[in-house]
């Protein structure tokens, strides 16, 4: 049977879509688990209880993004749903190109059929290939699929085509830009637009009534040793800090979730990192400091690492003639943790912030991650560094490198 729907504004179209996926693929597929239980686990979450769907329209395809955990511990009934809906119909550009958010920049100017069914899938542009591998990413932590040098991926014209743990990657003066897709469906469809008045666009869902049992007992890939857990989330965080537009908070809160944390326990040799502990003065009336990250040793006392952007676009070295120093704003960043120390030299501070959260800080080590290793490529700053007593600089490649050499010994 073929779904017939005279296109006057989007959303009709999209709710009317919607609604037959949901009688035919959705609705049956979470029933289907709902009487065999024992698959909560194993079938994608976003596609059991999704937390939002986007559909795109073009002249091809209806495609639809399905967002939300990979995994559940429970169905849920009734859940809010969030619809995203956008209209390419009007324009010859490559669907997934729009869906992506950039251009494929291959010398090859030809397009490249999407195949039914990707895992997995790999695919940086020319200039992402370049930023990834200028920023260290890890390409052998990834079972995946990979392509150099690959034309714009397209769909294929009356085929029915599903990615699934996709990743794709630009990169601009900006920095480096990122797509992951967990999952995304192209339904082919008959558009028609003879009609100078309205458009028709046809569709046939019937097809993913076959789907239903196939993807209640496909499990989403995971990585299945510690290796393979670990490194790609170290390769989310790459592409977290090499995008200029993150802002402090937004890296800092990376590294705070309890899955990320190994990254800074590894790289200091901690047993456990806490982040934002307030601290507030015992002795003088000052505002309290929050330092980003106190990360605890086995011997129960605790460093401070603090961070700042990995993106300088300023001098970190200024003066000349065996006068040189660091630049103001350089110096400004090393103030604040000097500012830390001074907090916990009171005995008054350390009784108080050990009775609150457990564990010791004396005489505290401080490191500062900022900026990249070719910002501080000269000699000369180390010199400089000499006269800091318990400060440490640290790049972000040279977080990053001490946490992945660790894998490979």
């Amino acid at each position: 049977m073929t779904d017939l729907v005279i296109h006057t504004t989007i959303r009709p179209l999209v709710e009317a879509f919607l609604e037959k996926l949901v009688k035919i693929y959705l609705g049956p597929l979470h029933n289907y688990v709902s009487d065999n239980p024992e698959l909560i686990k194993i079938a994608p979450g976003f596609l059991l209880n999704p937390q939002q769907l986007t559909v795109y329209i073009s002249r091809s395809h209806i495609a639809v993004e399905y967002e939300g955990p990979e995994f559940i511990q429970e169905l849920q009934e009734n859940s809010t749903l969030d619809i995203k809906y956008y209209d390419y119909s009007n324009d010859d550009k490559n669907i997934f190109e729009k869906i992506i958010g950039f251009e494929y920049d291959s010398t090859l100017k030809t397009s490249m059929p999407l195949p039914a069914f990707s895992e997995d899938l790999l695919l940086p542009t020319n200039r992402g290939w370049d930023k990834l591998s200028e920023l260290g990413w890890n390409f052998s932590a990834q079972n995946s699929i990979m392509g150099f040098n690959m034309p714009s991926p397209t769909p294929a014209a009356g085929r029915f085509t599903r990615i699934i743990n996709g990743m794709f990657f630009d990169a601009n003066e900006s920095g480096l830009k990122t797509r992951r897709i967990k999952c995304l469906d192209f339904f082919p469809i008959r558009f028609d637009e003879s009609d100078d008045q309205t458009d028709e666009i046809a569709f046939n869902l019937s097809f993913m009534e076959n789907r239903v049992i196939h993807d209640a007992h496909y499990s989403y890939p995971a990585p299945d040793d510690y290796r393979y857990k670990q490194l790609p989330k170290i390769n989310k965080f790459i592409e977290k800090w090499g995008n200029i537009e993150s802002s402090e908070p937004e890296i800092t809160s990376f590294l705070a979730k309890p899955e990320n944390e190994f990254i800074l326990t590894m790289k200091f040799g901690a047993s456990k990192a806490y982040a934002e502990l307030t601290c507030e003065w015992q002795s003088e009336e000052l505002d309290a400091i929050r330092p980003d990250f106190f990360i605890l040793h086995p011997n129960g006392y605790a460093d401070i690492v603090e961070f700042k952007l990995p993106h300088i676009l300023k001098n970190t070295i200024v003066g000349s003639n065996n006068r040189e120093a660091f630049a103001s704003w350089l110096n400004s960043y090393i103030a604040q943790t000097r500012v830390y120390a001074k907090y916990f030299e009171d005995p008054n501070n350390r009784k108080w912030f050990e009775e609150k959260y457990g564990f010791k800080v004396y005489k505290p080590r401080r490191w500062l991650v900022v900026g990249r290793r070719s910002d501080f490529n000269s000699e000369i700053w180390r010199e400089i560094m000499f006269d800091y007593k318990d400060l440490e600089i640290l790049t972000f490649d040279d977080l990053i490198d001490g946490v992945v050499v660790q894998f490979y010994k």
